[in-house]
């Protein structure tokens, strides 16, 4: 099964500096929302039709996803999406879906009922009821009066992904005759002769249409805590940080023992409400024995950025009796800096001591805790 996303428009209406499908959008492009949603239900390849000329921008939003090739677009969606068709028939499969890019949120559910469709009909669109009253604008001027109601029992809401038998879908939109007008690739089928079910649409499948869709409801600002505790042993080399400290003692565990990067991972995955780093990097798993922290913080990270959130600030506390942190912190600073693509001056790594109180006290293991702040992009 194939698939031809479209997002050749230029999403002016949105009010972004780009195009709407290549805009930020809850951590990432628009298009690439969709088109994870149909590579993860096992759809390939994916023909992404895109503006003349928008190659580079496309190619860096979709990187990394299986199966994806590009082509431009027309002069309307109809004909964008001929096009489309056409690159994607060298592969020649049996079933294709049609989706409009500006549609991030595709549920898996729809994808299936959808196809589950297919296997009794050529073609299927899912729909949503009309549950407001609708009424006709009046012909005569002025056009804002009510005219006749309209009657909504008639009526559907229609979304895409549309699902067809591919070869009947490219004959229609090769055999359309006049201007490429159709509001959707149903309506092309339809007119070919080939009769179109109807499945559950959702309401996730919203439309980015305006400038208000892109005003975000998360939070401005969110903030997470970490803290994290590691045993002093004898042979064990000593990371904080993501520093190695010459010391008698090192920090025993699973991992390397970062106990200063244990704590800002599991905040910065708290303030974005991803769990915490055992759920990600279990000690149960053999995979991470030895493994460099470096790696966790990344990917901590890397999930920020995809929620939509840039890293404000971080402050972190190494709690321990020795080894003395003022002669690293500012190494300590710049290394977390550099793992998490930010500014150094994002970055507040300090200590203290527990007067010789409890087992930092008795330097029997060291501790940290960290805060951050992430602010919305």
């Amino acid at each position: 099964m194939g698939a031809v996303v479209v997002a050749a428009g230029q999403g002016l209406r949105a009010g972004q500096p780009l195009p709407k499908q290549f805009a930020n959008w809850r951590g990432k492009p628009v298009v690439r929302h969709s088109v994870e949603a149909l590579a993860a239900a096992g759809i390939a390849p994916i023909v992404v039709v895109i503006p003349r000329g928008a190659g580079p921008i496309a190619r860096e939003a979709l990187r990394d996803i299986p199966g994806v090739r590009f082509t431009g677009g027309g002069k309307s969606r109809q004909e964008s999406v001929r096009l489309g068709l056409e690159v994607l028939a060298s592969a020649a499969p049996d079933l294709v879906v049609i989706h409009d890019a500006a549609r991030p949120i595709l549920p898996a559910p729809v994808i299936a009922r959808l196809i589950d469709a297919l296997a009794d009909h050529n073609a299927a669109i899912p729909v949503l009821p009309v549950v407001d009253s609708l009424a006709h604008a009046k012909e005569a001027q002025p056009s804002d009066l009510m005219g006749a109601p309209a009657h909504r029992e008639d009526l559907r809401r229609v979304q895409t992904p549309q699902a067809f038998r591919f070869a009947d879908i490219l004959a229609a939109h090769q055999g359309w005759t006049g201007e490429a007008t159709a509001g959707d690739d149903a309506q092309v089928a339809q007119a070919w002769g080939i009769d179109v079910a109807m499945v559950e649409g959702d309401e996730a499948l919203h439309k980015l249409t305006f400038a208000s869709d892109f005003a975000e409801s998360r939070p401005a600002v969110r903030v997470g805590t970490g803290y994290d505790v590691h045993r002093l042993a004898e042979g064990e080399e000593l990371w904080l940080a993501g520093v190695r400290i010459e010391h008698t003692h090192g920090l025993a565990g699973h991992s390397d023992a970062d106990v200063a990067i244990h704590a800002l991972v599991d905040a910065l995955l708290g303030a974005i409400g991803a769990g915490d780093i055992g759920q990600h990097f279990p000690p149960s798993d053999p995979s991470w024995k030895g493994a460099a922290s470096h790696q966790f913080l990344s990917h901590a990270g890397t999930l920020v950025r995809e929620a939509g959130y840039a890293l404000g600030n971080a402050d972190v506390t190494i709690i321990c009796e020795a080894p003395k942190i003022g002669p690293y912190r500012e190494a300590m600073r710049a290394r977390l800096a550099e793992i998490l693509h930010v500014d150094v001056s994002a970055i507040s790594v300090k200590a203290t001591t527990t007067e010789k109180l409890g087992f930092t006290g008795r330097q029997e293991g060291i501790a940290a805790q960290a805060v951050v702040s992430l602010a919305r992009t």
